[in-house]
């Protein structure tokens, strides 16, 4: 299996730090909102390279972070004038309901920066002590030219960094490039005690923390976006090689941007889409069918079009695997016919893992499960047997697993169950408990069903 390594700039051959096991630590996001469909791609991108370890019987630790308190937050909680654990633990909520919806598999750990605090405080301090940070009016910052290592990842010179890039200029600071470590409490921020005064935490170190805590001093990868390469990721490798004293990831890898219509998505240019706005348009399986249509670290452009054109592949899929499961197929032994069609089958599972292995190449992968499905289409039928209708269809369902394509059918809701839960979200709304009728509001509109408000009442119909 190979895998393009950031640090390296180049494919290498993927060689576990302990054999048949994967420490893998993927930055999640920052809970002041909903997830926008930027942050969908490398949640879905990096479950599938999960899943694919998974199916090729690696025992994979997977751990993803929420950074629950940054200024964003703290900006937020501070409008609607509460504290910022109830944004944080909110979005934390709607981030899961969406990577649900995605078909995200749980992390093995989703540990949450607040929660974390005591270990960045150890790791912070192992930095003084061993002369890499330093304490300034409360405080800590990096001395980013000790460390000989740094723009390994991102190639950058640090003689050819200037201060202004995402980075403060401050008198206190011995060097321009040096960064935030830990920070002194301000009114109305949330605050911890620590032996350099109340403060919080600067964003870098978090991670450095958690996949130390989770994952061990040397991990196998670290992903992200490729936004995270600098500063965040290069910050990362100087907190925590010099603090442990050991490499930190063997394999680092990052996926492209995503586009909308051509454009970077941006609020102020209105081109900007949450994971909840695109879910009231399309089932959220074609989303992610679009972000595996593309290798992970090509950008990647969102349209009406290309949407449809996912929704489109994806249904060929599943109108497929739905027909099969409508076979029973006759009894007896396979003719010569169906073994060579079985053995087409196993070439085309090959196929798939030689795409997979080749850096997680999921537009190849998913070109060969449209290969199963035209040689499923043309090959198999009602008279076929039911052992060449079985290797079939569990073939394409277990390589659609393996992309987290959903290949089972939803039981449809029937109308009376429709309006038993639209009674419960009136009654919800009666309470004012807004919480459960915009859940049930959601709960339908994931299978289908729309609601619409009117002066005569709640009305429905199916999209």
């Amino acid at each position: 299996m190979k895998l393009y390594n950031t640090l390296s700039r180049k494919k290498e051959e993927f060689v576990p730090v302990e054999e048949g096991k994967v420490r893998m630590y993927v930055c999640g996001p920052t809970v002041y909102n909903y997830i926008h469909i930027g942050n969908a791609r490398p949640m879905i991108v990096f479950d599938t390279v999960r899943r694919y370890f998974e199916y090729k019987g690696y025992d994979v630790n997977y751990v993803s972070n929420f950074t629950d308190v940054d200024d964003k937050i703290i900006k937020k909680a501070n409008e609607e004038g509460v504290p910022a654990s109830v944004i944080s633990e909110r979005y934390i909520k709607e981030a899961q309901t969406d990577m649900e919806g995605l078909n995200v598999k749980e992390a093995t750990t989703h540990p949450k920066a607040t929660e974390e605090i005591d270990g960045m405080i150890d790791m912070i301090q192992t930095l003084i002590d061993k002369g890499y940070a330093y304490e300034v009016n409360g405080t800590v910052y990096y001395r980013t030219r000790k460390f000989e290592g740094y723009g390994k990842l991102s190639k950058k010179n640090i003689d050819d960094l200037s201060a202004g890039i995402r980075i403060a200029v401050s008198d206190e600071k011995e060097d321009p490039m040096d960064f935030v470590l830990w920070k002194p409490k301000k009114e109305g921020e949330p605050s911890w005690p620590s032996p350099w005064g109340d403060g919080r935490p600067g964003w870098h170190i978090e991670c450095s923390v958690m996949s130390k805590k989770y994952l061990g001093d040397e991990i196998d990868i670290h992903a992200g976006g490729e936004d995270l390469i600098f500063p965040h990721h290069e910050n990362e490798i100087a907190q925590s090689e010099a603090a442990n004293g050991k490499p930190f990831a063997k394999y680092w890898l990052h996926n492209g941007f995503l586009n909308i219509d051509n454009v970077k998505m941006s609020k102020s240019l209105g081109n900007f889409f949450t994971v909840r706005e695109i879910s009231e348009k399309y089932d959220l399986q074609v989303l992610r069918f679009f972000m595996l249509s593309a290798h992970y670290r090509s950008p990647l452009n969102f349209s009406a079009d290309l949407m449809a054109a996912s929704k489109n592949g994806l249904e060929r899929i599943l109108t497929a695997v739905g027909r099969l499961e409508d076979i029973q197929g006759t009894d007896g032994e396979l003719t010569d016919a169906e073994q060579e069609v079985i053995a087409q089958v196993q070439d085309l599972v090959k196929k798939f893992e030689d795409s997979m292995e080749d850096d997680f190449n999921t537009a190849d992968a998913v070109s060969a499960i449209f290969e199963l499905v035209k040689l499923a289409n043309v090959n198999v039928n009602k008279e076929s047997s039911a052992k060449l209708v079985a290797t079939v269809k569990d073939t394409i369902k277990k390589l659609c697993d393996v992309l987290g394509i959903i290949t089972e059918k939803e039981e449809e809701l029937l109308d009376s169950d429709i309006e038993k839960l639209i009674e419960e979200r009136q009654a919800a709304r009666k309470a004012k408990n807004f919480a459960r009728a915009d859940e049930i509001r959601d709960q339908l509109a994931a299978q289908g069903i729309l609601l619409e408000d009117t002066r005569e009442g709640v009305k429905w119909k199916r999209a």
